[in-house]
C-alpha cells in the first residue's frame, strides 16, 4: 500500500515551481499511507508524489517507476500478484530497474497500450504519464479495492489515493455534495436496490470507476474512458457450467480460493489476518498460515464479539490451527471524544463512518504499535456479497424462495421510485393490487441478479473504501482474497436452477473450505460484526459520544452556514434526547450519519492536521486467552464495564418501564413488554429456567438466590442476563454488604 498524488497542467506549458509547496502538502497528507519513503517529481506539465509502504522488495522498490526510454513515468498503489508470470512473457532482454512487482506494468503499457491491464491479477490504483503522447492515465483494479480520486477543471487535473489530498490544491472545490449524500441508499438505508455509479460525497470530486482506465489529453483536457473488464451479470444465463456437477464447481472454487489467499499472503514483510470467527476469515487464516509461517491473527474482543460468539470462535480456531492469535481488548467504556471522532471521520472520508470503522481502526492501531513488522492484513470481506452470505438472514421463512421474495421486494421498491404516487399501495407484497397491473419499470427481470449488482456496488462504496482507510491510517495494507476475478466469474456462471444448491447460506464456500477447516468452523452461521446480539454495546458508545461535552459534536456539525442549510440543531438535539429514552432502536446510527455530514462540511473549511501527526494514545491491548472455558468469567469481567455487569450478589428488580404478562388462556407463553411493546416471548416448556426465574423476582433477593430457586446454573444466567439489564428489563444493585466492600 502506498499514497499517490499527481498534479498536471492542461493546455501546454510547464508547472511553475510554486506548485512544489502543493506537492509537499500532498505528501504530508499521505504520510500515513506510506511511512517508509517519500518521493516527489516535477517535470514539464506534471508533478507526482509517492509515499511508500514497502511490502515487496523493501530495499529496492521505490517509485516513480520510469520506462527504459524515459518516456513513461508511473506511480502505483497496490500489488500485482502475477508479476513474475507476466514478466516472463515480455521480450527477452527486458530490463527491470527495481524489484517492485508493479514495474511490469510499465513494460506492459508500452507493449499493449490501453490493454495493458487485461491479464493483471491484483489490486491497484495507478497514475501514469505518457510524455511522448502527452497523456495522463488513471486506472483501478477490477473491484475498486484500491482507491483513486480526481478533480479536473480547465487549467489542471489533480488526482490522489485519498480525497483529502485533493484539497491541498487551491482549485479543488471544498464542498459536501449534500444532494448526493442525502439521496444515496447507502446513507438512507432504504429497503431498495441502489445500483448507480459509486459516489464520492464531495462536489467536483470524481472516483475512477473500477476496472476502468481514464486517459486525459494534457493539450485540451479531453477524456477517453476504457473499461477493460465488466462485472458479470449473475443472471443465471451463462452456459459455461452446463454439465459440470456441483462437486466439480466446488472443487474449482476451492482451487481458486487457495491460489488467491496464497498470493495475498506473499510479502517480504509480516502478514496478519483479521480473524472475525466466521468461515471466510477462518479459511483465509488457515491457508495463509501455510505461506506465511510467522502469520499472526487478530480479533476484536468487545461486548459485541463476546455476545455474538465471534471472539470465542476465533479463539478456538486459533487453538485448533495452532495460530499465533491475539485477542485485542476494546472494553465497553471506550468512547472516542469529539476530536478523536473527527480525526477518524476525516481519515475515512465517508458519512457512514460508525462503530465498525472505529473498532477496526483501533485494531489496526494496536497491530501497528505492538507488531510493527506486520504491514499487510488479510481480510475475509466481500465474500458474502456474491456468494450467498445474506441469503439466510434475508429469508423470513428460512428458505431460498423466501430470500428471493425479499430480493423481489427490494427490486419493486427501487422501481417505485419512478412512480412515487403508487407507494401507498405497497406494503412489501402488494396485498391489495397485483404488481403487474402497476406497470412498474424493472431494471432486470431477475431480482437475484439485481441483488448481487447492488451488493457489489456496496463493495466499492463501503466495504473496500473503509477497509482501505482504517488500515491505511496505521500504515497497513488491507488485502481481500475473495475479490479475485476467477472466483467471481465462476460464481456468476452458476445456472439459475442451481443457485439454491450452491449459494443458499454459502454452501459452496462451506464445502470448499473443508480441506482446511474443522467442520464446526466451516458450518458456523454468519453473524454481524457488531449488529445482532451485540448491537446494544455499539449504540451505548455512540450515545455517550454524541452526548459528550453537552452534545459538542452536534454543535460542531452545525457550525457552518452550509451545514445549517440542511441541519436543524434543535431537531438533532431532540432526536438525541429521544434516543436516551429508547436506546434500543437503530436511529442512533442514522443520527450519526447526519452529524457526520455536518462534521465533514466543517472540516472542509479548516483542513485538519495530517493523520500521521494527530494520533491519540493507544488504549486497546492484548488480552491473553489460554483456555476460553476456564477464563469465561474473567473475559466477561474484562469486557463488560462494571456498571453494566450483573454479579451473583446483585439484587434484581423490574424496571418501571416493564410489564411481565402470562397467557390469559393459561398457556405456556409469557411476555415481557417494555413501554408497552412486546420485546421478549418466553415459552415455559422450552426455557423453564427463564419462566421460574421471572416468577421469583421481588426486588429483595440476590441473583444467587434467584437462580437457586429457578434451578438455573449461575454461569448460564450471567451469560444471558447482561443483555436483559442493558435492554432495560431489570434494574440491578449490589447488596449492602457487597457495596461496602
Amino acid at each position: 500500500m502506498c499514497g499517490l498524488a499527481a498534479l498536471a497542467r492542461l493546455g501546454g506549458g510547464a508547472l511553475s515551481p510554486v506548485v512544489d509547496a502543493t506537492l509537499s502538502n500532498m505528501a504530508r497528507a499521505l504520510t500515513h499511507r506510506g511511512p517508509d519513503a517519500d518521493e516527489r517529481l516535477r517535470r514539464g506539465p506534471v508533478g507526482m508524489v509517492f509515499t511508500r509502504l514497502a511490502l515487496v522488495d523493501p530495499e529496492d522498490g521505490t517509485q516513480p517507476l520510469v520506462s527504459p526510454d524515459g518516456t513513461v513515468t508511473m506511480i502505483v498503489n497496490g500489488e500485482v500478484y502475477n508479476y513474475r508470470e507476466l514478466a516472463a512473457q515480455l521480450p527477452p532482454g527486458t530490463k527491470f530497474r527495481t524489484g517492485s512487482d508493479c514495474e511490469v506494468l510499465i513494460h506492459l503499457y508500452q507493449r499493449d497500450g490501453l490493454n495493458f491491464l487485461d491479464k493483471i491479477r491484483g489490486m491497484f490504483g495507478l497514475i501514469l504519464w505518457d510524455e511522448r503522447r502527452n497523456r495522463v492515465v488513471l486506472a483501478r483494479d477490477r473491484f475498486g479495492i484500491k482507491p483513486l480520486f480526481f478533480h479536473q477543471n480547465r487549467n489542471r487535473i489533480v488526482a490522489s489515493s485519498e480525497i483529502k489530498t485533493l484539497f491541498c490544491d487551491a482549485e479543488t472545490p471544498r464542498e459536501l455534495n449534500w444532494q448526493q449524500v442525502l439521496g444515496d441508499q447507502a446513507i438512507t438505508g432504504d429497503a431498495a436496490f441502489e445500483t448507480g455509479p459509486v459516489g464520492t460525497w464531495f462536489t467536483g470530486v470524481e472516483s475512477v470507476p473500477a476496472a476502468t482506465i481514464i486517459e486525459i489529453d494534457l493539450a485540451d483536457g479531453g477524456r477517453r474512458q476504457h473499461q477493460y473488464w465488466s462485472l458479470p451479470t449473475f443472471d443465471g444465463r451463462s452456459t459455461a457450467l452446463s454439465g459440470v456437477s456441483d462437486s466439480d464447481i466446488i472443487g474449482r472454487f476451492s482451487e481458486g480460493l487457495s491460489r488467491s489467499i496464497t498470493e495475498c499472503a506473499t510479502a517480504d514483510v509480516g502478514v496478519g489476518v483479521f480473524l472475525s470467527g466466521g468461515v471466510d476469515s477462518a479459511v483465509v487464516a488457515a491457508i495463509a498460515s501455510k505461506t506465511a509461517p510467522d502469520l499472526r491473527t487478530f480479533t476484536v474482543l468487545n461486548g459485541a464479539t463476546l455476545d455474538n460468539g465471534d471472539a470465542e470462535a476465533a479463539s478456538r480456531l486459533g487453538d485448533s490451527l495452532g495460530l499465533n492469535h491475539h485477542q485485542v481488548l476494546i472494553d465497553g467504556n471506550r468512547t472516542p471524544d469529539p476530536d478523536e471522532w473527527m480525526r477518524l471521520l476525516w481519515l475515512t472520508e465517508m458519512p457512514q463512518c460508525g462503530p465498525e470503522q472505529f473498532l477496526k481502526h483501533e485494531l489496526h492501531r494496536y497491530v501497528a504499535a505492538e507488531h510493527p513488522s506486520v504491514k499487510a492484513m488479510l481480510l475475509g470481506g466481500a465474500a458474502d456479497e456474491y456468494l450467498g452470505g445474506y441469503s439466510a438472514g434475508l429469508a423470513p421463512d428460512g428458505t431460498w424462495g423466501g430470500f428471493i421474495r425479499t430480493a423481489e421486494a427490494f427490486n419493486t421498491q427501487e422501481a417505485l421510485r419512478s412512480r412515487p404516487r403508487l407507494i401507498p399501495w405497497w406494503d412489501g407484497e402488494f396485498s391489495l393490487l397485483k404488481e403487474n397491473t402497476l406497470h412498474l419499470p424493472k431494471a432486470t427481470p431477475d431480482a437475484y441478479a439485481r441483488f448481487v449488482q447492488w451488493k457489489m456496488r456496496d463493495v466499492q462504496q463501503y466495504n473496500c473504501w473503509h477497509e482501505d482507510r482504517t488500515a491505511a491510517g496505521s500504515g497497513i495494507e488491507a488485502r481481500v482474497p475473495f475479490l479475485a476475478q476467477d472466483l467471481v466469474e465462476l460464481t456468476a456462471a452458476i445456472p439459475k436452477d442451481r443457485r439454491e444448491s450452491l449459494l443458499w447460506d454459502k454452501r459452496m464456500v462451506r464445502e470448499a473450505v473443508k480441506p482446511w477447516l474443522p467442520e464446526a468452523f466451516a458450518q458456523r452461521p454468519k453473524v454481524p460484526f457488531y449488529h445482532g446480539d451485540g448491537v446494544r454495546h455499539a449504540r451505548r458508545m455512540l450515545l455517550r459520544m454524541l452526548s459528550m461535552h453537552h452534545g459538542e459534536l452536534i454543535e460542531r456539525a452545525t457550525a457552518t452556514a452550509s451545514s445549517r442549510r440542511f441541519l436543524d440543531v434543535d431537531q438533532l438535539r431532540h432526536a438525541l434526547a429521544a434516543l436516551h429514552s429508547d436506546p434500543r432502536n437503530g436511529h442512533v446510527e442514522k443520527l450519526l450519519r447526519v452529524v457526520n455530514m455536518g462534521l465533514l462540511e466543517t472540516m472542509l473549511t479548516d483542513l485538519p492536521l495530517p493523520h500521521a501527526e494527530s494520533t491519540p494514545a493507544l488504549v486497546a491491548r492484548r488480552f491473553d486467552v489460554t483456555n476460553w472455558d476456564a477464563q469465561r468469567e474473567e473475559i466477561r469481567t474484562a469486557v463488560i464495564p462494571q456498571d453494566q455487569r450483573v454479579s451473583a450478589d446483585s439484587v434484581l428488580s423490574w424496571s418501571d418501564r416493564v410489564q411481565h404478562l402470562k397467557d390469559a388462556q393459561g398457556g405456556d407463553t409469557e411476555y415481557v413488554l417494555i413501554d408497552g411493546v412486546i420485546e421478549f416471548v418466553i415459552d415455559a416448556q422450552e426455557t423453564p429456567h427463564w419462566s421460574r426465574f421471572l416468577a421469583e423476582i421481588d426486588g429483595t433477593r440476590t441473583l444467587q438466590e434467584l437462580v437457586h430457586c429457578a434451578d438455573w446454573a449461575l454461569e448460564d444466567a450471567l451469560a444471558e442476563l447482561d443483555q436483559a439489564v442493558i435492554s432495560g428489563v431489570f434494574i440491578h444493585t449490589p447488596t449492602k454488604a457487597h457495596a461496602n466492600v
